[in-house]
């Protein structure tokens, strides 16, 4: 099975991993750089999360591409090469942009992807920071069918995981990490017998994606809010902050509820 990659976080460098080791046939990567332009911003958005693909595509021989370079490409304009390549399926593992449906008709399973919620709940930006800053106990991942919206495509598998009361960001993304893998090469082995689940539009809930700033913390809350907006938020990611009386950020790695 010929597959094309696309990704540009830490999930997508462990996901890259984690095909290359079970020996499938990755032809090819694409990624996107560590600051990079999006249609919510007219600056360039930071990728907290990044990982530089490089590396690994050269370690195993693979062509690499840059998607929204110095010259502003996109996706679309990487048809004739992948065209080239034949894919069988183009997984996009930590992508930022929309796959153009001319794009994943050249695979013959299409494109699929894996969201770190339990679709339809917590489509769109930042699902696990949303999801421990609402208090969740659970959260999960789920493997779906690209198609011309966001994170509303046939869904192929899902599965939950618990978040505890003292995990942070970065615990949660080792969890989703850990079942992605999981799901996914289930869901290889059985590719042509997959039954792919429909999800019902109306039923989605889409969340937005967050900026640094956003993290600012509103003294106003409850304990246990701030507490959990603290935690959904700190390394890898910028970190919730208060502003010192001189302007500064005071950012806010840890804190803990005192009882009484």
């Amino acid at each position: 099975m010929r597959i094309v990659f696309m990704g540009a976080t830490k999930f997508s460098e462990a996901m890259l991993l984690h095909l290359l080791k079970n020996r499938y046939e990755v032809m090819a990567v694409f990624t996107i750089p560590e600051k990079f332009h999006i249609s919510y911003s007219k600056e360039l958005v930071k990728n907290y999360n990044y990982a530089n693909l490089r590396p690994v595509a050269k370690h195993y021989h693979l062509p690499i591409y840059e998607v929204d370079s110095i010259d502003g490409k996109r996706t679309a304009d990487f048809y004739t090469a992948l065209k080239e390549i034949r894919p069988d399926l183009i997984l996009a593992l930590g992508w930022y942009y929309l796959v153009p449906r001319r794009i994943r008709k050249l695979a013959k399973y299409g494109a699929w992807g894996i969201h770190s919620s339990l679709l339809p709940k917590y489509a769109g930006g930042a699902p696990l920071v949303w999801a421990i800053i609402q208090g969740e106990k659970e959260a999960g991942v789920t493997l779906f069918r690209f198609e011309d919206g966001v994170d509303d495509g046939d869904i192929i598998a899902q599965k939950s995981f618990a978040i505890e009361f003292e995990d942070t960001i970065k615990e949660v993304y080792e969890k989703a990490i850990a079942t992605s893998k999981e799901i996914l090469i289930k869901a290889l082995k059985k590719i042509g017998q997959i039954e792919f689940r429909p999800q019902i539009k109306k039923d989605i809930e889409r969340y937005p994606q967050r900026k640094p700033e956003d993290g600012e913390i509103d003294l106003s809350k409850s304990a246990l809010e701030i507490y959990n907006f603290i935690r959904a938020q700190s390394a890898p990611y910028p970190g919730a902050f208060i502003r010192t009386k001189d302007g500064r950020k005071l950012i806010i790695e840890k804190a803990r509820i005192e009882v009484g």
